[in-house]
């Protein structure tokens, strides 16, 4: 067993490292890689980096609201909270801190809504009571910048401790009601009001986009971390990262999914 000795300076150097990171997400800076010491070298430490940050947060008030996931891989876990103060719903306007090329960048997703708290247990949830858990599903758009000036140079873990890119995220309507509908994938159109039109097609990475969230729920439950009624999971670009102009109408079309329009505006 580890003594207090020993424990006490790595809990220092994740909070050294936590209190950057935070401090950075809080401005809408970034800088470089955190020094060698601060940086974490396993999952457990860019996790335990990442849970502070969300513990210096919540101390000023300013909770988890959601999270990001993906179903993981040999290479990658893939879970990130996103802040109760970063989290819009339906503006007009989206609020956010611009790319180095004074852009905005943004993932289509899918937001599935928490309506009834799912607490961590000891034994896993099924798919069915995540299922029950549920509330809406609504379109959603990931808000993306790293903490750090060169995200290519940093390592997974460094990715994972700072949120995985995440900076935000705003929540469009209801998704289509349609019976039947598909949505592992769809055709995105971005009309901008400037007569440019972006089109894709596009897809989910993990097929079906509950996927991630099934496994996210009993991740966390094992973390001894639940998630609670009123929160969102969001589980993968359709698109990859899409850069659009700050300050012009942008009309989203999801396919037969639904639509929505939004404006970005720098913070």
């Amino acid at each position: 067993m580890s003594s207090t000795a020993t424990l006490e300076p790595v809990q220092m150097q994740i909070h050294a490292a936590a209190k950057e990171l935070a401090e950075r997400r809080a401005a809408g800076t970034s800088g470089d890689l955190l020094i060698p010491e601060l940086r974490p070298m396993s999952f457990e430490q860019a996790f335990a980096i990442q849970q502070t940050v969300a513990a210096i947060y919540k101390a000023n008030n300013n909770p988890i609201a959601a999270w990001k996931c993906l179903l993981p891989s040999a290479e990658k876990t893939v879970a990130a909270p996103i802040y109760q103060a970063d989290v819009y719903q339906q503006s007009a306007t989206c609020p956010l801190y611009p790319s180095t090329k004074g852009q905005a960048r943004v993932e289509p997703e899918l937001a599935f809504e928490i309506a009834r708290d799912l607490p961590p247990r000891t034994t896993p949830y099924t798919e069915a009571e995540i299922d029950a858990a549920l509330g809406h599903t609504r379109l959603a758009l990931e808000l993306i910048k790293s903490r750090y000036h060169t995200p290519s140079e940093a390592t997974h873990f460094d990715a994972l401790a700072d949120g995985l890119v995440n900076q935000g995220l705003w929540l469009g309507p209801v998704l289509n009601p349609l019976a039947g509908l598909e949505t592992s994938h769809f055709e995105l159109s971005v009309n901008i009001n400037d007569g440019e039109t972006l089109q894709k097609s596009a897809i989910h990475p993990n097929g079906f986009p509950k996927t991630g969230l099934y496994w996210l729920v009993n991740f966390l439950s094992a973390q001894g971390i639940g998630l609670t009624q009123g929160q969102y999971v969001i589980t993968g670009s359709y698109a990859g990262v899409l850069d659009l102009p700050l300050n012009q109408h942008c009309q989203f079309h999801y396919g037969e999914l639904g639509q929505f329009g939004l404006q970005f505006v720098a913070k």
